[in-house]
Parts: structure tokens; C-alpha cells; sequence
């Protein structure tokens, strides 16, 4: 195995390379499905692109993130096993890919080159990320070498994602000689990912003189998604290829080696709009879900509004109307266009729906408890009971039938408490947790573009949970444009109560917000997990205690 740094002389002569980039989707934990996903990949990358390098994402054989699958007794010898595998297939083309590898008993977030049978080299990350949703240093040791090998007859130097950002190993790569960079990586979705991305990889190919080959895992992994967007930089800073977001696929890049190697351009994909990546992104976060574990359907309320409306558009992009039941749960006080509108919404996207009147439940229950209520005015209680007794009913469908139950609560509504406990809250997992209202208005416009399913007055009149008589939002929250704004400074960039209103906001929508968020933390920890779209959404990102005396004004 080369020592750090270690290459052949490189040859004067032009040469053609080609680096296959595997995009593509992995289950975590499974490392015997990954290791023939990776081994059928390779197979085709050769049979149908005459590949000399194929490279994959970071920790593509466990999946990623592992979390503590990798404190298993078992892991060394499961991960042990898989590379004899890959070592035995002898391919033809060199597999870059990534692993948990053990060294001086202390476990690396690694990434190999085996070519021949043979592993030729191998590279520990090393800057294993601890912030957001990252908790690399509870597992891995931080490396310290630096990889460059022949490879095909060219100087190829390994990095592993984090290492890009950070300044030392592409710089000591390019040192030692390199040419072409190959980084893999797991870099989840958010919605400035990509053009963060695209700015590094220009200033780090252009400052260091070398081509970077990016390799990015796509599909969803829990909350997080993954988008792909791999990439191919040229030693002057130039894009020379982009791989289109949540896509799978093996895509080919040639390059033209001699004092550089010289990605050969290829047609850029178009800049998506933010709303259809947004989309793409709740779409494939809903689907890896719903299949990885093994449902097969999904059951959500449709209550006309448009949260569930959206909620309802993405399940049946993501899983096809087959698998997609709405449920409208009316009570005295929804609406006839709620009514109308989510049958509506069913219709255009022909799902199976069905409608269950909560009225005989509820005053079942409301009699159970006249005695333990006798003297007390009707409150939240009344109107949580109607939302706790949908929750019962789609939670029945769901032990009944083997449905996952989608919740349609959005990031607004989440950060303020607007929700039932053990109501609209009961459920699997949370399409919209992480989209603002403001946003999720913005989504249903775009759907509509591609297919008319969401009715123009559910976007257009005033939101209502419909709890109580003429009840709207607005009525206890500010208006939503102003509502996101301080959820955004508060939540997502830590600003306190003081800085906000020096933003300009008013002092009491302020002081109202930031309690709510503060005292609605009990919730969040009890509701189901979503789909992430921004940099800081609820859950590992955001870890706040909720028995805590910290005042959040200054």
C-alpha cells in the first residue's frame, strides 16, 4: 500500500480518463445490499461507459449516517466481509468508495481505492463535522495523512466531504502532486446548498490548480435528504459537469490528462427554480421513507386547507395514488368549501377517500366528561378533543391496514405550538415540519404548474384549523409573512428577542413569538420527524432543553 503521498511519474503523453460518478441511493445498515449495489454499479459502469474510475459516495457501504450502528460489536467483521467481496470481484475499473475502517483501535470515517482485487490505498477523513445535524466525532478518530496514487498512470489525490471544506487536505493533495481530486461525499439538502457548494469548488480548484471530481450520495435518510448535485471542476475554477439533483444514475466524465487533467465539458443541467427543489426535496424524503421501512401505504387527514393539500400532492408524486388515503374527518364547525375542496384534491389526484363524521365521538366523549367539566366554559380543551379524536381515527387506519400516517403540521405552526398533541400531531412523519407557511403557499403554486390538484381559494382564503365558529390563524398568531420572518431570526440564526425588534418588528408580535417557541419545546420533542429544507430545522439540529430559566430577551 503507498505511503502518503506516493505516485508513479506521470506520463508526458495525453491521456484519456474517465471517472464515473456513482450518485446514488443506500440503505444504511445494510452493508450486504450496499456492497452489491456497489458492485452492480461498477459492473455497469464498465460495461456501458468503459469506466476507469468509479467513485462513490462517503460511508456508501454502511449508508450514512450510521449513527451508532457503528458502535455494534459486529461492525468490523460485516465491514470486513463486504471488502473481500468487492476485492474477490476483481472489476476492471478502480472502486473509490467509502467505509468505517478500524486502525490502532480507533474507528476512521475512511475512504479506499480498490483496483486489481486489491485495496491500493486508503484515506481517513480528516475533519469528521460536529455541528447541526453532524455528530461525526461521537464515532470516528480525525485522520491525518494525506493519499495520492497512481491511478490508471495519473496522480489522484482522496479527500472525504468535510475535508473540503477546511483548509489543509486538498492543499497538501495538490502539494504531493496531485492532478485530480476525487472527494466523496454525504452532504444533506438544504435549500443554499448547492450554490454553497458550487462557490467552494470554483475557489478550491482555482486556487490549488487542480480538477475536483464531487460525489454526492442522493435519497432520505430519516429527516435528512440527500440531493445528489454531483459535480466536476477544472484546475482554472470552471464547472464542467453537474450531475441534476435527486436524481440516481452512473454519469461519466472525461477527462484529458497531461501537465492537468482537463475535464471534457458536458451539457449543464438547468438552474432549478427554489419551489421545484423544494419539492423534489419532500418528494424524495416522503418515498425513501415510506419504502426503506417497509410501508405500504400512507394515510393522512385532507381537511381542505392547504397544508394537507400539498401534504396530499406530494405523497402521490412520491408513491403513486395507489398507496395514498386521505380521510376528511368533518365536524359541526368545518366548512362546505372544506368539504368541497378536499374531495376536490382526492379527485384530481385519484386517490381513495373517504369521509368520517367526528360528531357522534365527540359528543360520546363530551357526555363521559360532563361531570369532572360540570361549571367550567368550553376552551382549547373542546377544540383539542376534536383534533385527538381524528388523530384516534387515522391511527386506527393505520394499525389496521399497515399505513404510515403523514401529519401536514408546517414549520410555522411547529415552532409556535399551533398543534394537538396526541391529534394532529399523531403520526409517522411530518411532509411540511420543516417548510414555512409562507412557503408552503409558495409550493402550491408551483404544484399547480404541473398539474392542476390544489383549487385556487384553498390558497387564497384566510388558514383555519376550523376548531371553532369563523375561527382563522391570523386570530392568534400575526400574519404569516411576519410570523416567518421572526420564527427565521429566532430559530434558524439565534437572534434574541432585542435584536429582533432592532430588525424592526414590533415588540409585542416579538415577545408573543419567542415565548411560544420557548414554552411549545415539549411538543416538538414529541412530534414525528420531517423532511429538512433548511439549515436548522426541529430536530438534531436545534437541541434546546425544555426545563431551562434562560430569559430570551437579550
Amino acid at each position: 500500500m503507498p505511503e502518503a503521498g506516493q505516485t508513479s511519474q506521470s506520463q508526458n503523453a495525453v491521456r484519456k480518463l474517465r471517472v464515473v460518478m456513482a450518485q446514488l441511493d443506500f440503505l444504511v445498515g445494510d452493508i450486504p445490499g450496499n456492497t452489491d449495489l456497489i458492485l452492480e454499479a461498477t459492473q455497469r459502469a464498465w460495461a456501458e461507459h468503459q469506466a476507469d474510475i468509479v467513485v462513490f459516495p462517503e460511508l456508501c457501504l454502511t449508508g450514512y449516517p450510521p449513527e451508532d450502528l457503528l458502535l455494534r460489536p459486529s461492525l468490523d467483521l460485516r465491514v470486513r466481509e463486504a471488502l473481500e467481496k468487492l476485492q474477490s470481484a476483481a472489476l476492471p475499473p478502480a472502486m473509490v468508495i467509502g467505509a468505517p475502517i478500524r486502525s490502532g483501535g480507533l474507528l476512521y470515517n475512511a475512504a479506499l481505492v480498490i483496483e486489481a482485487g486489491q485495496i491500493r490505498g486508503r484515506y481517513f477523513k480528516r475533519f469528521p463535522p460536529n455541528y447541526q445535524v453532524f455528530d461525526e466525532k461521537r464515532y470516528f478518530a480525525e485522520g491525518s495523512d494525506t493519499l495520492v496514487l497512481d491511478i490508471k498512470g495519473q496522480p489522484v489525490g482522496i479527500t472525504v466531504c468535510e475535508d473540503l471544506w477546511k483548509d489543509g487536505p486538498l492543499e497538501d493533495a495538490a502539494a504531493a502532486g496531485a492532478r485530480l481530486i476525487l472527494n466523496l461525499n454525504a452532504s444533506p439538502y438544504d435549500i443554499d446548498k448547492q450554490a454553497r457548494r458550487k462557490a467552494l469548488l470554483e475557489r478550491k480548484s482555482r486556487e490549488n490548480r487542480v480538477s475536483i471530481v464531487y460525489v454526492n450520495l442522493v435519497g432520505g435518510q430519516d429527516e435528512l435528504v440527500f440531493d445528489g448535485g454531483s459535480m466536476a471542476y477544472d484546475h482554472s475554477g470552471g464547472l464542467s459537469a453537474e450531475v441534476p439533483q435527486f436524481e440516481e444514475g452512473l454519469y461519466p466524465v472525461d477527462f484529458l490528462c497531461e501537465h492537468h487533467c482537463q475535464p471534457i465539458s458536458r451539457p449543464l443541467p438547468p438552474e432549478p427554480q427554489l419551489e421545484a427543489n423544494v419539492y423534489n426535496a419532500l418528494v424524495t424524503g416522503v418515498r425513501d421513507y415510506v419504502n426503506k421501512n417497509g410501508f405500504r401505504s400512507v394515510v393522512l387527514g385532507l381537511s381542505g386547507g392547504i397544508d394537507s393539500a400539498v401534504t396530499l400532492a406530494v405523497a402521490v408524486d412520491a408513491l403513486g395514488k395507489e398507496r395514498v388515503r386521505a380521510v376528511m374527518m368533518p365536524f359541526r364547525y368545518t366548512s362546505s368549501i372544506s368539504l368541497e375542496d378536499a374531495e376536490a384534491e382526492a379527485t384530481a389526484l385519484g386517490v381513495q377517500y373517504d369521509v368520517f363524521s367526528i360528531e357522534p365521538m365527540y359528543d360520546a366523549f363530551m357526555a363521559a366528561l360532563a361531570e369532572p367539566f360540570a361549571g367550567t366554559k368550553p376552551d382549547t380543551t373542546e377544540e383539542n378533543l376534536q383534533a385527538r379524536l381524528r388523530g384516534v381515527l387515522l391511527m386506527s387506519l393505520s394499525n389496521k391496514f399497515g399505513s404510515l400516517v403523514l401529519t401536514t403540521g408546517n414549520k410555522s405552526e411547529m415552532a409556535v405550538g399551533y398543534s394537538t398533541l396526541y391529534g394532529d400531531m399523531a403520526g409517522g412523519f411530518d411532509v411540511l415540519k420543516d417548510v414555512p407557511k409562507t412557503l408552503v403557499f409558495r409550493l402550491a403554486r408551483y404544484r399547480n404548474t404541473l398539474s392542476p390538484v390544489i383549487p385556487e381559494r384553498v390558497i387564497t382564503r384566510p388558514p383555519s384549523a376550523e376548531l371553532a365558529p369563523d375561527q382563522k390563524d391570523e386570530d392568534s398568531l400575526p400574519g404569516y409573512d411576519v410570523l416567518d420572518q421572526i420564527l427565521n431570526l429566532y430559530v434558524e440564526r439565534d437572534y434574541s428577542a432585542d435584536a429582533i425588534v432592532a430588525e424592526g418588528f414590533e415588540r409585542e408580535d416579538v415577545d408573543r413569538v419567542v415565548r411560544l417557541v420557548d414554552i411549545n419545546e415539549y411538543k416538538r420533542r414529541q412530534a414525528p420527524i420531517g423532511v429538512r429544507i433548511t439549515e436548522r430545522g426541529f430536530g438534531k439540529d436545534r437541541r434546546y432543553p425544555i426545563t431551562n430559566g434562560w430569559k430570551s430577551g437579550k
